[in-house]
């Protein structure tokens, strides 16, 4: 497994160098920021075409790490459809794709700010998830601790060989761990926007996803 080990809350977890995270005692797997169907949105409000291959492809990488994990339990921290109208203008046989992916696990849709009411695909509809010690939520929040949310898809850049680079990331410190987007198309916010300043201690560390997880101080 190509992954990062650290420590939340005396919790062992692994991120994966795909942007999904590992809790390997829950047998849990959590992913943050899907955005299926946002080829779909995007057409729908008249903006410029995607390749609308953008699901599948997202679907194609949560199977894989989830037969590389055989996790029991799946976590979508949230916007894990691009709108509501995405998640119902899914092709039958994406849908179908989610439901076999599901089979035989817990599975849980936290609510996002893109995707806040339930949806008919299966699973359970939650707010958030207390799972002691650590909280899933979709947006962090200023106070917590042993949180883990997503939302603002962050971005590592950093001088690698020479050369600047930039990579999806996870957040973490002593108080909570911010998830990367894992979804096709997502984009993401450089580590150095102010919005993560006030919520990372000093201390943080980036985890770049990639061919590998890289640790590095969170660049600031």
């Amino acid at each position: 497994m190509n992954a990062y080990e650290f420590t939340l809350a005396g919790v062992q977890l692994s991120a994966l160098n795909t942007g999904a995270l590992w809790w390997p005692d829950q047998s849990l797997l959590c992913v943050s920021d899907l955005h299926l169907g946002k080829s779909e949105r995007i057409a729908r409000r008249g903006g410029s075409g995607l390749p609308p291959y953008e699901t599948r492809d997202t679907l194609t990488r949560l199977a894989a790490d989830l037969a590389l994990t055989h996790a029991r339990t799946v976590i979508c921290l949230g916007d894990s459809f691009d709108d509501l109208g995405a998640a119902m203008a899914l092709p039958e046989e994406e849908k179908l794709w989610i439901a076999r992916l599901q089979a035989g696990r817990r599975w849980v849709w936290i609510e996002g700010n893109h995707d806040p009411g339930p949806i008919d695909m299966g699973g359970s509809h939650l707010a958030e998830l207390p799972l002691a010690p650590l909280t899933f939520r979709h947006i962090a929040q200023p106070d917590a601790s042993g949180e883990i949310s997503g939302h603002y898809h962050p971005k590592a850049r950093l001088s690698l060989r020479g050369q600047s680079v930039s990579r999806p990331a996870f957040l973490y410190d002593s108080d909570r761990l911010i998830m990367p987007a894992y979804g096709t198309y997502t984009g993401g916010l450089d580590t150095r926007a102010e919005v993560f300043q006030p919520l990372m201690r000093v201390e943080a560390r980036a985890v770049l996803t990639g061919k590998s997880a890289l640790a590095v101080p969170m660049p600031r």
